[in-house]
């Protein structure tokens, strides 16, 4: 459910856009590794949400990975590499800040650390 309303935010957005005399031909949906969201529903709320919006551009998703770095010794890791189960990285899917009680630095195992990427969903317009 969390993906249809990203899906309508961001088609939202871009019908705002359009109206400022933004020339968008292709959308590129940047999805966090933290989000852990649906790709393929992405892919259909926002395939049906631009059809609706009668807006013809071209739409790529990715999904961004998850890294952290530690304000404590400055170690930097992906979340590939913490060893979270699948509960906890259902959690974080539905609070990403939960990720700070799950995973720890490899390193010094402080939680004091950073996201440095993968956290939300980022939309890169391109013309």
């Amino acid at each position: 459910m969390h993906e249809l309303a990203l899906a309508e935010a961001i088609v939202s957005a871009l019908v705002s856009e359009v109206a400022k005399g933004q020339r968008v031909n292709k959308v590129v949906v940047l999805l966090g590794e933290l989000q852990n969201l649906d790709r393929e529903a992405m892919e259909q709320y926002l395939e049906a949400g631009l059809k609706e919006a009668n807006l013809n551009v071209r739409m790529e998703i990715k999904q961004e990975e998850a890294s952290f770095r530690c304000r404590r010794c400055g170690a930097s890791w992906r979340l590939s590499e913490a060893r979270i189960s699948p509960e906890e990285r259902e959690a974080i899917h539905y609070l990403p800040e939960a990720v700070y009680a799950y995973v720890r630095c490899p390193s010094c195992a402080s939680h004091d650390y950073e996201v440095v990427s993968g956290r939300g969903a980022r939309v890169l317009l391109e013309e």
